[in-house]
């Protein structure tokens, strides 16, 4: 899988709108891909099968702004690694924003693309259908009409090869984007324009040299979007950047991980919260995270919980998924608990062993993908709580991480 970097002057992977192409091998979908960006991102050939995990490529799509486009294996793909790059393929559609099925224009409308179609309209994503290969000779135009009748919608020409008919394609692209996917706030809303928040941002082991992690940057960038001050200081000098303010600190925002000693520090007339509980608004549903909480005073001996983070990266000595977080939730229940661990864009299967999920902030998915998450937990009545939120809890001072985001 191919992934951008992220800057501090970039658009975060997971606030882009999701734009997934799907289709059978061989119907052009790695083609619309280079046609769509202009560019050779996506490996072509005449071999079916070339795309096996997705690929992501962030661009500018204008007047929409920021997008990802996302290549896909072939839903029609065979064998026992045929099965898992078709199941990696479904698994796309928690994420999409945006979903272009592509018809082979050779082949026709197959039980394969009636069955992605069906999933896709199933989690209610907007979709254009495309037929491609239209400079083809073997091109079946005279069955255009019959294959519409059988998705139930119009079909737009195009030669991926020769790149026609892509500007349309953008153009529907456009018309079908949900309008508010980028309008969700972070901290925006908790301030005026002029007010000073206080960030706090430990430099840890765990800190990427040389640079900020995704939340921070996120939250630097929207508060100086929105006309807000901020300050950036250690957990070490918060005493120093506080009393150097002539008045107080509309918020304070502090990783979780330093939430107990921030909390000290910080006086009780200003407003504390954490990145994650931020994250918990932004990319999810704080309500239900927030009731996850009841169910850790019910917890048993014995009682399995999964600890679920949706980036991979290399852990620490003190890591706070692997052990701080552990090490704490043992110290609040006094019980011999069974933990789990899952990383990266997937989700585990088994859900109903675990009686708690504990998620990570989300940063690395987008809003979609993180309300699937959830979602299913509902549907499955596993409680969960994110890392913020659990962090705060066992801490004592959840009612207060959460005044600010109640005003």
């Amino acid at each position: 899988m191919s992934l951008p970097e992220n800057s501090l002057n970039s658009t975060p992977l997971a606030s882009r709108l999701h734009i997934a192409i799907f289709g059978k091998r061989n119907a052009g979908k790695s083609s619309l891909i280079n046609a769509i960006t202009n560019q050779e991102i996506a490996l072509v050939s005449p071999v079916a099968g070339t795309t096996t995990d997705p690929v992501f490529k962030a661009m500018e799509l204008l007047p929409i702004g920021p997008v990802v486009i996302i290549d896909t294996a072939g839903i029609d793909d065979e064998g026992a690694l045929g099965e898992l790059r078709v199941k990696k393929t479904y698994q796309v559609l928690n994420k999409t924003d945006v979903a272009i099925l592509v018809i082979d224009g050779e082949t026709g409308v197959s039980d394969y693309d009636l069955e992605i179609l069906a999933k896709i309209k199933e989690k209610n994503i907007p979709v254009i259908g495309v037929v491609n290969k239209k400079d083809s000779s073997n091109y079946r135009r005279e069955e255009k009409k019959k294959w519409e009748d059988l998705l139930g919608f119009s079909l737009l020409e195009v030669s991926a090869f020769r790149r026609e008919g892509i500007e349309e394609l953008k153009r529907q692209i456009i018309n079908k984007a949900p309008g508010s996917f980028t309008d969700i706030p972070l901290i925006s809303d908790l301030l005026n324009p002029g007010d000073v928040a206080v960030l706090v941002v430990p430099i840890d082991k765990a800190a990427p040299k040389g640079r900020l992690i995704l939340p921070q940057q996120q939250t630097i960038r929207e508060l100086l979007d929105s006309g807000c001050i901020a300050m950036v200081a250690k957990e070490s000098e918060l005493n120093i950047a506080l009393n150097s303010l002539k008045q107080k600190p509309k918020l304070v925002v502090t990783d979780s991980q330093a939430f107990k000693k921030v909390a000290e520090i910080t006086p009780q007339d200003i407003p504390l919260t954490s990145f994650s509980i931020l994250f918990a608004r932004y990319k999810g549903d704080l309500v239900q995270l927030v009731e996850g909480t009841k169910a850790i005073k019910n917890l048993e001996n014995g009682d399995k919980v999964l600890i679920s983070e949706a980036c991979t990266h290399h852990r620490q000595e003190d890591d706070i998924g692997t052990v701080k977080i552990p090490r704490l939730l043992k110290e609040i229940t006094k019980k011999e608990l069974s933990f789990s661990w899952s990383s990266g864009f997937t989700f585990p299967e088994n859900l109903e062993d675990y009686k708690l999920v504990i998620h990570c902030g989300g940063c690395m998915i987008n809003r979609k993908e993180m309300l699937y998450r959830l979602s299913v937990l509902k549907e499955k009545n596993i409680p969960v709580v994110n890392y913020g939120v659990f962090i705060a809890f066992a801490l004592g001072i959840l009612d207060r991480a959460l005044k600010p985001l109640k005003n």
